[in-house]
């Protein structure tokens, strides 16, 4: 194929709601380009797009899928996401590296929560919007009720380019008010027989029309007054006022296209073709210090790579955007990540598992390589001396979590490489080597997501992996003062062990003045401050470690190892074994041997009596508790709040927003642990969550008791 300019590429992410027909649109679209001779289908598991053997099993996108097809002279580089909110991570990454996003709606139901979600990214990242009402010829499509839906949610912005005669099974011609025709297929879809607008549709079709043209009129002060004077524009124009309205995202055109029966999509690649704007139209990307990168085809070279497929027989392909400059086979460039040299040995575009050798590719274009050395997801390759770094793809919190084993030992070391390598396909995967929980812990987006990863486990890698509950990772605390007093003593043969603590602990909160005295049954113990150490604990709070010893009954070389000893204990809190956290312990007294003390005596000495304190100081367990975001339709807003209120949760408020609900709420993590299933279960997969970690809260009482006995009986069973 030709080397394409900067000015003649367009790169396009093709997202929204599962099941609003992605993938069987790129079928169409590559069909139609004569990039395949027929034309897939999801049932026939011969897409191109969803062709790694997850996608076959489950029916689903996984991964965003690279494509491109040659139209009229321009290049369309498309990436088809996957729909599902569980694989958000693809269309994040997609849109971040495209400049326009072609937002496919489920002709059955209108926009969706999934919709809504893919919006709001786009929203963020300032990111020129197309929508696309596919399957126009189900039975269930109200194509009216649709856009009084869209133009609820987006208002006047959303602005209609076609509108179909008929929708259902007989769904086979449309009107586009942008050239004012006529648009009717055979069964087979494919060319159109274009004609005039019927009499009986004018009215319609000019009032349309007349809204459009002054949408994009709007957006040009030029074509503004040229409107004024003669109320209308020429087809040019409005193409010119539209694509300048996408830039600034002050009108978003909506189409209709049947992609099942190839309706519509030849049409939808022209607009593509004549109208979205150029990777040379849209605003720069910047690196990590700042600096704006111009996709300059004569500017330094630097390749961004947004993603990593892992391939039978293959292996690593990775894909990149060219920032800057043109990449050809051969160049030497650097990981300015990773401080190593990479060749590029052959360069592709990409059409799914179908990679088409190039010579070159220009800044703004997408591309795959294989076999480099040590380029990750997220480096940057550079021209020597170019210190350009990239950071611009943030992925959402997780959502869903499992603890993962190998279930023969001897597999752990193989099951953590495979983890590594699939994240690299995946940055949502988060995997944690929790030493607290003792467990490894993935970390995904729902359920689904960590279904795949453990179906990919099992069939691509041949590991046999079981996912259990993660642990909570509660914290454990005191509410009030207490005193105790352990001696350790121990004689076997010549020197023995000998160290005695005389300890008081009480809650310790952020700017409490340090002690003066403390009174327990009546005696008072006075505190002489002899030295003060406030230790930040790694997983949150403090302990305030003061030396109140007078009088030389414990020697202050001893302090370390008693500080250690209680240090111990609070890394394996005295309830259950979790953390300990905000407390104040001052070493008031203690005795020591001239001969039998050392370091071990001591600390063995301060972990019991701090034990034996904090028991008596009416220990608490805390739980962290999560705010909680839920978007849900309104039909399903009831049930989604009678399950949070079944779960703990606490509602702190609500807000309307288009047709659904933004339920917030501040819920314990451990009733989160399977909410993503649950949500999905109540809503028929339609609503939607986020979370975030908000802080650590006394559980209640029966639970504490409950978590005591549970932690009291493993104890039994270990020893």
């Amino acid at each position: 194929m030709r080397v394409y300019q900067t000015n003649e590429i367009k790169n396009i992410a093709l997202v929204g709601s599962a099941g609003s027909g992605k993938t069987t649109l790129a079928e169409s679209m590559l069909y139609e380009a004569g990039v395949i001779k027929r034309r897939g289908s999801i049932e026939a598991k011969n897409t191109v797009s969803d062709y790694f053997p997850v996608e076959l099993e489950y029916g689903y996108s996984v991964f965003p899928t690279v494509l491109h097809v040659e139209w009229n002279n321009k290049k369309l580089n498309i990436i088809d996401c996957p729909g599902s909110d569980d694989f958000v991570g693809g269309a994040i990454t997609s849109l971040n590296v495209t400049d326009l996003a072609l937002v496919t709606i489920n002709g059955q139901y209108g926009p969706e929560v999934g919709t809504q979600n893919i919006f709001r990214y786009t929203e963020k990242l300032k990111k020129p919007v197309i929508f696309l009402v596919n399957q126009l010829d189900s039975e269930k499509c109200d194509f009216d009720a649709i856009v009084a839906s869209m133009i609820d949610i987006y208002g006047s912005k959303c602005v209609q380019i076609q509108y179909p005669l008929e929708t259902g099974p007989n769904f086979h011609s449309l009107i586009d008010v942008l050239l004012m025709k006529k648009y009717t297929w055979k069964p087979e879809g494919g060319a159109p027989t274009i004609e005039d607008i019927p009499e009986e549709e004018m009215d319609k079709a000019m009032e349309l029309h007349k809204a459009l043209v002054e949408a994009a009129a709007e957006n040009d002060e030029s074509l503004m007054e040229k409107f004024f004077e003669s109320e209308t524009l020429t087809e040019d124009e409005m193409r010119e006022g539209i694509r300048k309205g996408l830039v600034t995202r002050s009108i978003f055109p909506l189409f209709c296209v049947c992609a099942g029966k190839d309706m519509g999509v030849r049409r939808l690649m022209e607009f593509l073709g004549n109208v979205v704007p150029f990777v040379s139209e849209m605003p720069k990307i910047h690196d990590t210090r700042g600096e704006e990168i111009s996709p300059d085809s004569n500017g330094p070279e630097s390749l961004y790579f947004f993603k990593t497929g892992m391939e039978p027989h293959i292996g690593e392909v990775s894909y990149f955007k060219v920032m800057s400059g043109h990449v050809k086979a051969g160049d030497d460039l650097v990981n300015v990540d990773r401080g190593s040299r990479e060749r590029l040995g052959q360069l592709f575009v990409c059409a799914g598992a179908n990679r088409i050798p190039v010579e070159q590719l220009n800044a703004g274009d997408l591309g795959c390589t294989v076999k480099l050395k040590d380029v990750k997801t997220g480096n940057a390759l550079n021209q020597k001396d170019l210190d350009w770094h990239y950071d611009f793809i943030k992925y959402p919190r997780s959502k869903y979590s499992r603890a993962i084993r190998a279930v023969n030992s001897q597999d752990t070391e193989k099951l953590m490489a495979a983890l590594l390598k699939m994240r690299q396909e995946d940055p949502t995967w988060v995997v944690e080597n929790s030493k607290e929980l003792k467990q490894t812990i993935v970390h995904g987006q729902g359920e689904f997501h960590l279904r795949t990863l453990k179906w990919r486990l099992e069939n691509n890698e041949k590991l046999n992996v079981v996912f259990e509950e993660p642990k909570i990772p509660y914290r454990e605390t005191i509410t009030k003062k207490a005193k105790a007093e352990y001696r350790h003593k121990k004689q076997s043969g010549g020197a023995g062990q000998f160290g005695e603590v005389h300890l008081i602990v009480e809650p310790y909160a952020e700017g409490m003045p340090d002690p003066t005295s403390y009174t327990f049954n009546g005696q008072e113990y006075k505190v002489t401050m002899k030295g003060k150490e406030e230790v930040d604990l790694e997983w949150g709070g403090k302990l305030v470690f003061i030396n109140s010893v007078v009088g030389g009954a414990i020697d202050a070389r001893f302090m370390p190892a008693i500080l250690k000893g209680i240090m111990d204990c609070m890394e394996h809190g005295p309830l259950t074994g979790c953390y300990a956290r905000d407390v104040r312990v001052v070493v008031y007294d203690g005795k020591m041997h001239p001969v039998d003390s050392n370091e071990l005596s001591f600390m063995l000495a301060a972990r019991h009596a701090f034990s034996e304190a904090f028991k008596q100081a009416g220990p608490k367990i805390l739980e962290p508790i999560y705010d909680l975001e839920v978007y849900v339709p309104d039909d399903y807003l009831g049930d989604v709040m009678s399950d949070l209120q079944g779960r703990r949760a606490l509602i702190m408020g609500m807000d309307s927003e288009a047709g659904y609900q933004k339920l917030q709420a501040r819920i314990p993590l451990k009733e989160l642990s399977s909410y993503s299933i649950a949500l999905s279960s109540i809503t028929g997969g339609r609503a939607s969550f986020t979370t975030k970690f908000s802080s650590y809260e006394l559980v209640p009482n029966d639970l504490q008791q409950k978590l005591i006995a549970e932690h009291e009986a493993e104890t039994a069973k270990e020893d």
